[in-house]
This record gives C-alpha cells, sequence and structure tokens, in this order.
C-alpha cells in the first residue's frame, strides 16, 4: 500500500493494529505516524516497531492518507476540534470508538467527509480479531479495500449496515468476555477434578479455539458440530442436558440484550 497511516492514540488497540500493518508488510514502518500525550507510549512503539511518532496530533492529522482516532469516545470532541483544520479533505477518518456514529463525524469535520467506522475486538491482540466496518457515501469502493486490507492484516472482517453497528458489542465486540468467562469456569471445574490449574487453562482454551475454528473451517450448523460429539447415551449429551436445565443459551440471549441495551441508550461517549 502506498499510503500513509495515522493514529492519534497508542493505547492497547492502537499498538495491535500497528503490529498487524508492520509485521504483515502491508505497510512500511516509515509509512506509520502516532500521535500520544505519553510519550513513554510513543517511545516503547517507536523502539519495537521504529514507526514515527510526534506528540501534537494536528502532525498525524496533516501527514495521515488514513487516520484512526484510536481514543476514548469522551475524547472525540477535544481531538477533532484540535485536528479539524489540519486533516487533509482526502483523507479516510476511521472510528473504532463504540457510539461514535459516522453523522458524529460529519457534523464536527464537513459532510463530504469520508468516514469509515468499525468495531473490533480484543483479539485483535493475537491477529485472530473480528471487525465490523460500515462507510459513508463519500467513500470509494477502492478506498474502502485499502481500509479492509489493513483491517484483515490482524483478524476477519465483515462489511454490514451502520444500524447494526451498535449491536455488534453484544455479537462480537463484548463476546469475548463471555468466552473468556467460560474456559475460566470449564477450568475451574477441572481444577474441581484434580487437574493442575495451569493445564486446565490451557485444555479449556484450547478446546474453545479448537471448537470455534471448526465452526468456521467446515461451515457446518454448529448445532450439527455438537452432534457429533454427543455419543447415544454418552457423557457429552448427560452435560449438553444439564446446560439446558440451567438455562445456558438463555443466559447468553439475556446477556446479548442488555450488552444491546446499554449500546443503544446512546451513552458510550461517556464510557472509558
Amino acid at each position: 500500500m502506498n499510503l500513509t497511516l495515522g493514529l492519534i492514540g497508542c493505547g492497547n488497540m492502537a499498538s495491535a493494529i500497528i503490529a498487524g500493518v508492520i509485521e504483515s508488510g502491508i505497510l512500511d514502518e516509515k509509512n506509520v505516524m502516532v500521535s500520544d500525550p505519553d510519550s513513554s507510549k510513543l517511545e516503547a512503539i517507536s523502539q519495537k516497531y521504529n514507526v514515527l511518532t510526534t506528540g501534537k496530533n494536528t502532525n498525524v492529522a496533516e501527514y495521515a492518507d488514513i487516520l484512526i482516532l484510536a481514543i476514548k469516545p469522551k475524547l472525540h470532541d477535544l481531538v477533532i476540534n484540535e485536528i479539524k483544520h489540519s486533516v487533509k479533505k482526502s483523507a479516510l477518518i476511521v472510528s473504532i470508538a463504540a457510539g461514535i456514529d459516522m453523522t458524529y463525524i460529519e457534523e464536527r469535520l464537513g459532510c463530504d467527509t469520508k468516514v469509515i467506522r468499525t468495531m473490533p475486538n480484543v483479539a485483535t491482540f493475537v491477529k485472530k480479531g473480528m471487525t465490523a466496518i460500515t462507510y459513508n457515501s463519500n467513500v470509494t469502493k477502492e478506498e474502502l479495500d485499502e481500509v479492509v486490507k489493513l483491517f484483515r492484516s490482524f483478524g476477519e472482517v465483515e462489511i454490514i449496515d451502520e444500524s447494526l453497528m451498535d449491536y455488534i458489542p453484544a455479537i462480537s465486540g463484548s463476546s469475548p468476555a463471555y468466552v473468556f468467562m467460560f474456559i475460566e469456569a470449564l477450568a475451574d471445574g477441572g481444577v474441581a477434578s484434580g487437574i493442575p490449574r495451569d493445564k486446565a487453562y490451557k485444555m479449556a482454551a484450547q478446546a474453545v479455539a479448537g471448537a470455534a475454528q471448526m465452526v468456521l473451517d467446515t461451515n457446518r450448523h454448529p448445532g450439527e458440530l455438537k452432534d457429533m460429539v454427543c455419543t447415544p447415551g454418552g457423557v457429552t449429551i448427560e452435560a449438553v442436558i444439564s446446560l439446558e436445565k440451567n438455562n445456558f443459551r438463555g443466559a447468553v440471549l439475556e446477556a446479548m440484550k442488555h450488552c444491546n441495551r446499554k449500546s443503544n441508550q446512546g451513552q458510550s461517549k461517556d464510557l472509558a
């Protein structure tokens, strides 16, 4: 890619994005610039990836063909007001924050601004992320393809309508937390049976990772794959029956409903 990438903010997600694009070879390190008020973060990312760094957000705005706002939702007003006269007219503005819709950015930078709204998740850190992407009418197909290519350097991407973006946290943004809880519960069960804690975590996590990969690789219905494990009269179907009696699926659906409700309250910009 013969483009420059700028990131305002050098937190965990920004660092994961930088790692993805540099380690995949999509961008040369000299085509990436990041800003942050914390000089120690900038020094660390510069030493690790040799990218350009600056303490001034306006420097990044002037530099970037693709500008990622890798900041907390509540900081968007302050930062956009700071950089609005420095952003290139042709720049793609990419949001990764919950609750920041495209209209919000258009109203502050101009209706002709090219805006791409994304929702990556924590698995970005291990290059197994899932990112939902939507975009406004000012973005061309070629420009969208460039951003998709960037995000695919650290995971999978799905293009969706913006009307669905506030529902993404429940299914892929927040859901790793549910899975971590499930792995922890599996490990606790193993420990209760006498399996050492470190081995229990490894076995539980690998089982979950393998099951997820089977869904992705086979494209078979999860229920069909479940049936493959449940031999008649066996131990697995006994466990499945217990999960169903204890409202396993219902608990997950209820959790997602609460997540959706919170996301749709429009309070995200007040969250840390």
